[in-house]
């Protein structure tokens, strides 16, 4: 059953955009998105809200995502948020099959 995560990063000034512009150029996002599992790895912005960015996350199913929690990669994110002095807001939905 598909998972989506959606995680609003948020910081002062452009931390949060620095911080996805950053995921994005170092090729971050390209690894993560040719992971078994992942079927959407996409930043978003508010046009009313500069200091916060959305990523919608979504895998086919939990086992997906925790192999993604395991891999070198989370290391890097977590360097990336420490350096941009970044808050998270996760939410978590599964989606109904019926």
């Amino acid at each position: 059953m598909p998972v989506t995560v959606n995680i609003l990063y948020s910081g002062t000034g452009t931390n949060a955009q620095d911080f996805a512009n950053e995921m994005m150029t170092t090729g971050v996002v390209s690894q993560i998105r040719q992971e078994s599992g992942n079927l959407r790895y996409n930043y978003f912005t508010d046009m009313e809200d500069n200091q916060s960015i959305l990523l919608i996350d979504e895998w086919t199913d939990q086992a997906a995502i925790d192999s993604h929690h395991k891999s070198d990669m989370m290391t890097t994110i977590a360097e990336l948020r420490i350096k941009y002095h970044l808050k998270m807001q996760v939410t978590r939905y599964v989606r109904d099959e019926k």
